[in-house]
């Protein structure tokens, strides 16, 4: 097996790490925080918008099984990458939509799913994604790892996560784990 591993932002998320961890080829999907100042942020810093980090995650995958291809395509389909800085009801630069590359190809992959996904018009309006070198992971709190997993019955997953999963399992049922 060969590993790879890129950090994505799209949100919250809680909502991020319940889709792509029910991918093939996903091997780990971890909460975190990246992109900001503040060495080891806690969850209260990060929601307060101190020291500009993004709600990520860090994603391990096989790229023989899944490629960072189709792996970003999903990720753009299931969270809005026209919203500033907001992903629904959650507003502040935390919520933003960014990728943090590792290597020139994560960036080269990145940029040509962007713009095919800009040259479909998906979404309406210009996607706002920001790509960023891969600095520094700071993995969320323990009780944020498979949240959705855990707490598939509070109002928020109901609401807010348990679509997304509905809409990965009807577009993308072909990419899902056994």
């Amino acid at each position: 097996m060969s590993e790879e591993t890129i950090t994505l932002g799209g949100g919250c998320f809680w909502c991020i790490e319940a889709v792509l961890e029910k991918l093939k080829g996903v091997e780990e999907v971890i909460s975190g925080y990246s992109g900001g100042t503040i060495p080891n942020p806690s969850y209260d810093q990060v929601c307060s918008g101190e020291g500009g980090h993004a709600e990520v995650v860090q994603v391990h995958f096989d790229p023989l099984v899944i490629s960072l291809e189709d792996l970003l395509t999903i990720f753009f389909t299931l969270h809005d990458p026209t919203t500033l800085n907001r992903q629904g009801n959650d507003v502040g630069e935390q919520y933003r939509s960014v990728i943090f590359y590792r290597t020139e190809k994560q960036r080269e992959v990145a940029q040509a799913v962007i713009q095919d996904i800009a040259d479909k018009e998906i979404w309406p309006g210009q996607l706002v994604t920001q790509l960023q070198p891969f600095e520094e992971f700071y993995p969320a709190e323990d009780y944020h790892q498979h949240y959705f997993e855990r707490n598939s019955n509070q109002a928020y997953c109901q609401f807010i996560i348990e679509p997304k999963v509905t809409k990965l399992r009807k577009m993308f049922q072909e990419k899902l784990q056994a």
